[in-house]
């Protein structure tokens, strides 16, 4: 049996009386793309940061390629990792936000090669040379001396994911990439990580773009007031989806 990249185990989330997951059990295969789809509020953002425990689960397990995600277990009690722990763990999850999080200070190439010189301990030559393979694969070879400010929002969304590559993660999470992006811009973005996908990455998307969980996803879920209500591939899920809630929701979009 393949050891799952990611296992959720009857995950919750609560802040106060308030649940945000109820009792997710997920299972993403390694070099798979699984796309989580719902309405605003339906906890999908919130479980995509319990996997790099950038959010912490009130309830329940995660687990990334085998290994518990920000605690360790002993005698069936789990006990926080220290913040050195959880940020070694996170070395080997990508994540691309919302926003592009560049720092406005440095150039396209010198933000590429932060993490993997200064967190990994790589050299600059080698840093550089692979930021510069990366550059050309999301098309932006030409903008390694240009400041974030310089760019459009859909060339700095792709630096972003450039960047979150360069650490050469085993799991790249996406939260909503192109929902800050100009409806002309969206494409470009689609593109990158479809190319991330055909290179066998294994990827966790956030996403209102439908179209892309039916064209690169290999599962879909859709979710809806902190659970799981559908699960499937996007032929299921996006073309017959068996439950109402589902239907609704889909209803609204196409």
């Amino acid at each position: 049996m393949t050891t799952p990249m990611i296992k959720a185990v009857d995950v919750w989330k609560s802040y106060g009386s308030l649940d945000v997951l109820k009792g997710i059990d997920l299972e993403v295969a390694p070099g798979s793309v699984t796309c989580l789809i719902g309405p605003s509020g339906s906890g999908k953002s919130t479980f995509l940061r319990c996997v790099n425990h950038l959010e912490k689960v009130t309830a329940g397990r995660l687990f990334v390629d085998g290994e518990l995600i920000g605690y360790r277990e002993r005698d069936g009690v789990l006990h926080e990792m220290s913040e050195r722990d959880a940020a070694r763990q996170r070395r080997g999850i990508g994540m691309v936000f919302q926003q592009f999080n560049l720092f406005g200070h440095r150039t396209v190439l010198e933000n590429i090669i932060e993490a993997p010189v200064h967190v990994k301990g790589e050299s600059v030559a080698s840093a550089t040379e692979r930021a510069r393979e990366l550059l050309a694969m999301v098309g932006l070879e030409s903008k390694a001396s240009a400041y974030p400010i310089q760019l459009s929002g859909g060339q700095q969304q792709r630096v972003a994911i450039a960047r979150a590559v360069a650490m050469d993660p085993k799991l790249m999470l996406f939260d909503e990439p192109t929902s800050a992006l100009d409806p002309e811009l969206v494409g470009e973005v689609l593109s990158v990580m479809q190319k991330l996908a055909e290179q066998g990455m294994t990827m966790l998307v956030v996403t209102h773009e439908m179209n892309f969980a039916r064209e690169v996803a290999d599962r879909v879920a859709f979710m809806a007031e902190g659970r799981i209500v559908e699960y499937g591939t996007p032929a299921e899920v996006l073309d017959n989806p068996r439950e109402e809630r589902t239907q609704a929701f889909l209803s609204t979009l196409f």
